[in-house]
This record gives C-alpha cells, structure tokens and sequence, in this order.
C-alpha cells in the first residue's frame, strides 16, 4: 500500500515535466537521480562490498530491458493520454503477474485468488464511472499497457535473479542499471539529432518535482515494492495497484480538485480484494463445534 502510495504521488509531479522534457531524456534523468539517492544509502547500510560482489552485468539487462524501457513507455504513454490512464491500465498488473507466476514458476490458481483479482480488477475499473480526466485510449492506452507488462516481469527478475540480496541491495542493482541503459540511450539520442529539454521552460519547481518523481515515485516506492514481492510475490502484491485511481485523486483533492465517490468505493472494493485474495477474509463462514454442525444444532 505504501508503495502504490508513494508511486502515485510522483504522477502529479510527472506532468509538470512531460512537455518541456522529451520522454527519454526524463526516463533517463529519473533513473539517474534514484540511482544516485539509492547507491549511497545502500553502501552506507551494508557496506562498500555489497557493492562489489553484485552482479552488474546482470542488473543492466534486468534493468534495461524490464525497469527502463518500461519506465519509457510509460512516460510515453502518460505523455499522450493522461495520468488517470495510467492508473488505469495497471489494472491489469494482476492477470500478467499470476500469468507471469503461473508460467515461470508453476502456481496453481485458487478461488480465493481467483476471486481477489476480479475483486481488484472491478475496484480499478470503477474508476470508468468516477470523472476525473477520464480514460484515454489509443497508442497511449496501449503504451502505458506494454509498460506494464515489463514493469511487472522486471520487478518479478529483480527478486528472483538476486536471491542472495537485501530488497535495498536488489534494487539498486536494478534502478542503476536501468540508469546506465537508458542514459546511453538518451546520449545516443541527442548525438542522433533527438529531441532535448526545453531548458527555458525548467527552473526550481521542475527539479522539485522530478526529486519527487525519482526519488519518491521510483526509489523509495521500488524498494517497498520489492520488498512486497518478496514476501507476498508479484501476484498477490500487484493487487494493490489497483488502488492507485483512488491514491491519484486524493492527491488532485489535496490540489483543489473535486472528491469522487465512486473511487472512494473503488478503493474499498479493491481493500476487500486483497483481504479475500491473501486469506485475511475466508470464503466460507467459519463453524463452530464439530465439523458438518453449528452451536445451536444436536450433536448425533
């Protein structure tokens, strides 16, 4: 919840730099920036040889291809739709997480998970009826769905490639390969003729913002995040991810937006989701006395 918490905020800050930044260029100054903040915390935390003995290579391509270019496509997607889309297309994070454990790792599927995910996904689709700037679809919608996909494999590889790493450890590793990656990229790109930021348009409030984007948004939020994988797995802690509309508009409430009913419901359908999804809240009525009776009927 904290993770879908924090990431959530860093959306009204990703808007302030969507424009006067092109899309790889702010991919790659996020991971840059969460790269830098997560390095020194990690070395402080567990020393300068946890450092050495992780695996580089490894993180780049974990990194790179799942967490970077993931991060890209939603910055792109976000940039032609609108951050309430973005809420909403990761909705799908349930299915391609319990596709992504159901494949690579053998899970079989139980009602109650079952039931979580269609509980969870209603929540974030009720978002639909809510106002809001509404849904977008088209190449954006479809960017933003792609990004989810590799977002979600990613964070899944950041667990299970680094199984000898602390979540700290594991996602600096990640985070700072997906900095080199798509550094490159964006230097290529300038060297390429590609666009760059408008610098005339970007003062103290942008950096602000894109501290919170990349250090809250993505560092801090991606730690929780791991950390949530690693003990619940990726299906279970995407669930929560459907609660982000609702997270959105609380924060376009604190802005001086209007207050949605319908997330707010959203939101709690989603809660009784996840409850129903982990066991919390059982699918069948608890009986007491003896098995097949109730309090109140005879024993035979």
């Amino acid at each position: 919840m904290l993770s879908m918490l924090i990431w959530a905020v860093g959306l009204p800050a990703a808007d302030l730099l969507i424009g006067p930044v092109p899309a790889l260029p702010l991919t790659a100054a996020r991971m840059v920036m969460a790269a830098l903040f997560l390095l020194p915390l990690w070395c402080l935390t567990e020393g300068s040889d946890a450092l050495r003995s992780a695996h580089w290579g490894k993180g780049i391509v974990v990194g790179g291809a799942g967490l970077g270019l993931g991060a890209f496509l939603l910055v792109l997607g976000q940039g032609k739709t609108n951050m309430v889309t973005v809420a909403i297309i990761s909705a799908a994070m349930p299915v391609v997480g319990i596709a992504i454990e159901v494949v690579l790792d053998g899970r079989k599927i139980s009602l109650a998970l079952v039931l979580g995910v269609v509980l969870s996904l209603a929540g974030g689709l009720m978002v639909l009826q809510g106002g809001g700037d509404g849904l977008g679809l088209g190449l954006g919608a479809l960017l933003c769905l792609g990004s989810i996909v590799l977002y979600t494999l990613g964070s899944r590889l950041t667990v299970s490639a680094f199984p000898t790493l602390t979540p700290l450890g594991r996602t600096t590793v990640t985070l700072t390969g997906a900095a080199l990656a798509t550094s490159l990229a964006a230097v290529l790109n300038a060297l390429l003729g590609g666009a760059g930021p408008q610098w005339e348009l970007l003062g103290a409030k942008e950096l602000g913002a894109l501290a919170v984007f990349a250090i809250g948004g993505l560092a801090i939020s991606q730690v929780l995040w791991i950390m949530s994988i690693g003990s619940l797995g990726i299906a279970l802690s995407s669930l929560h991810i459907n609660a982000t509309p609702f997270y959105v508009m609380l924060i376009l409430f604190a802005m001086g937006g209007a207050w949605q009913w319908t997330q707010a419901l959203a939101a709690a359908v989603v809660g009784l989701g996840v409850l129903v999804a982990q066991g919390i809240v059982p699918l069948r009525p608890v009986w007491r006395g003896r098995s097949g009776t109730t309090g109140n009927q005879p024993n035979n």
